[in-house]
């Protein structure tokens, strides 16, 4: 199982926004939209043994499935339509237990901190930041964690949490990436092996 956990800082914790503002009004709602349409699709596939978490706003957690997802089309306006119905069904979300919105879409009572520390059960935590080791000095983890934040660098408290659960802390490459570009290419760093088979 491949793992994204993407911080949205400034993204909607409510359903009231236009689907036709993601950029603006809808606090940088495209960036998230991207990075769920970058970790699922490949060309006429989506990739089923991926689950990504949306961390929006420390409050509430968005949970994609990819072998359950259904109604997940390659365009920023749909992703971002379900994630307005995940927040629909918010008030259902008791505690940690997810509401589900539908199929393969949930969401959780969650923030950073908890979200962290439910997906370190999981395989191995792998900070992307630009100050981190190159990724092809890194061994491929069998089931990797690859968190990372929206269009802002990661605050104070982020960077500590991450600090005390990473296994790694990586960079993708000289350049620093938009974060959807960085999950392509951490899905491609993962299908050749580290780089190593084609």
């Amino acid at each position: 199982m491949r793992q994204f956990v993407i911080i949205g800082h400034d993204a909607p914790t409510t359903p009231e926004f236009s689907l036709d503002d993601l950029a603006g009004g809808a606090g940088r709602l495209d960036v998230l939209c991207r990075c769920v349409n970058s970790a699922f699709f490949l060309s006429h596939a989506i990739r089923e043994s991926v689950r990504v978490h949306l961390v929006l706003g420390d409050e509430f957690t968005v949970r994609f499935e990819g072998a359950e997802l259904r109604r997940l089309n390659p365009d920023e306006r749909s992703t971002a339509a379900l994630i307005r119905g995940a927040l629909d069904v918010r008030e259902e979300a008791i505690g940690h237990m997810p509401a589900e919105a539908s199929p393969g879409v949930s969401i959780r009572r969650m923030g950073f901190d908890a979200t962290l520390d439910a997906v370190a059960t999981d395989g191995t935590v792998i900070e992307l930041h630009e100050n981190g080791d190159p990724v092809a000095d890194v061994e491929p983890p069998e089931d990797p964690v690859f968190v990372l934040s929206d269009h802002h660098d990661f605050t104070d408290d982020e960077a500590a949490a991450l600090a005390d659960a990473a296994d790694e802390r990586v960079r993708l490459g000289p350049e620093v990436l938009h974060a959807d570009h960085s999950i392509t290419v951490a899905h491609n760093y993962l299908d050749t092996d580290g780089f190593s088979s084609y």
